[in-house]
Formats: C-alpha cells, structure tokens, sequence
C-alpha cells in the first residue's frame, strides 16, 4: 500500500463553459495538504464538441504529463465528470486511475441538456444514446474507489438526483449552487477523506452530510 507521505497525483477535470481556473480553491487546498494537482482546459469548453472527444484531450494529456506506469486520482466537476468516465470505462483509464470522484456530474442526464442543441448538451440529456451506452457497463467503475458527491440544491443538474449511480460511494452534501461545489469547504473536506481512502477499499455507501 502506498504511503500517505507520497499520494497519487490528482487530474481535475472541468465541466462546460469553465476553465481549469474554477479548480483554483480546490487546487491550493490539496497541494497545501502534500498532493500534486493537475489539470487541463478542455477546448473548446462551450459544448460544440462531444464529449467522447473532449475525453480524448484527457487522454492525451495524461499520456503527456504522467509516467506509463504512474497511478493518478481523478475528480470530475459536472460535465467533467462525464468527460472522465468515458475516459476512463472506453479510454484505458481503468489501468491508471485509482480513485475517482465526480462532483455534480448527470450520470442520468440532466434537463438543462435540452438549452443547447450542441454536441455535449445532447449527449447529457436523460436517457441520451451516449449515456445509455455508458450506463450499460457501469460495474466496470466497481474495479476502482469510485465515489459520487452531489447537493440536492442543484439547479444545473435537473433532477439532481441524476447525480446517483448504482456502484460506488453516494454522497450527498447540502450546498446551495452547482458552482459552489468546487470551492465549498464541506466539499473539499470531504474529497480530502476520500482521496485517503485506501483504492482496494470498494464500498456501495450512501451518505448524508
């Protein structure tokens, strides 16, 4: 088991119309903390592209800045973290990633989906075929510490119970907007714990904070 005093790298990974600069927060308080943080902008961010080739960007900068043989933890916010799944189930980064997280992601789709007819809104609508297709081999997320943290609150994500998926952590936290997800301290608290979790350690828990 790897030492705490030497963590996994971390890749953040943002969700549409952001940039890597909404992770600042996030970024200052794992390094603080001894991680090594990371991340990328997706380009372009506005939607026109789907997200199977925003996942490829993810692809490609992982091979760019880790080692081969280097395990990593990777955190998806929103759209971010759709982007990191199909990375991770179609991509190879089952191989690599040990603990993933996603933060307010529509695992299910989200409505919101409908208020652009752009590549990547499409593809997070409810029941949209991209979705589907991913949700079909979804227990592959239980070979590695999968974790869900989602807010009731969420008027981005509709429903935000959209957020839930059957393997893995489910976390829900009461914090009042999608955007505040990535800075609030409960969350961030929070990501701490579960980036501490030992990887082998696979648990189907809900939670309440």
């Amino acid at each position: 088991m790897k030492s705490l005093n030497k963590p996994n790298p971390v890749l953040l990974v943002h969700g549409i119309f952001d940039t890597m600069r909404i992770f600042d927060k996030m970024s200052r308080y794992l390094k603080k903390l001894g991680w090594e943080v990371y991340s990328l902008n997706l380009v372009p961010n506005y939607g026109i592209l789907g997200l199977d080739k925003l996942a490829e960007q993810v692809a490609n900068y992982v091979d760019k800045i880790f080692p081969p043989n280097q395990p990593f933890d990777l955190i998806g916010f929103s759209m971010g973290g759709i982007v990191s799944r199909y990375y991770v189930q179609r991509l190879g980064g089952i191989e690599r990633v040990e603990r993933f997280i996603t933060i307010s992601s529509p695992h299910n789709g989200t409505l919101t989906g409908y208020a652009l007819n752009l590549a990547a809104p499409t593809q997070m609508r409810p029941k949209s075929d991209f979705l589907e297709d991913l949700n079909q081999d979804i227990a592959l997320l239980e070979q590695i510490n999968f974790t869900s943290i989602w807010t009731p609150y969420d008027a981005m994500i509709l429903p935000a119970r959209s957020s839930q998926i059957p393997v893995g952590k489910d976390i829900k936290i009461n914090v009042l907007l999608h955007a505040w997800m990535v800075s609030d301290e409960k969350v961030l608290k929070l990501i701490v714990e579960e980036l501490k979790v030992d990887p082998k350690s696979k648990l189907n828990l809900n939670f309440i904070r």
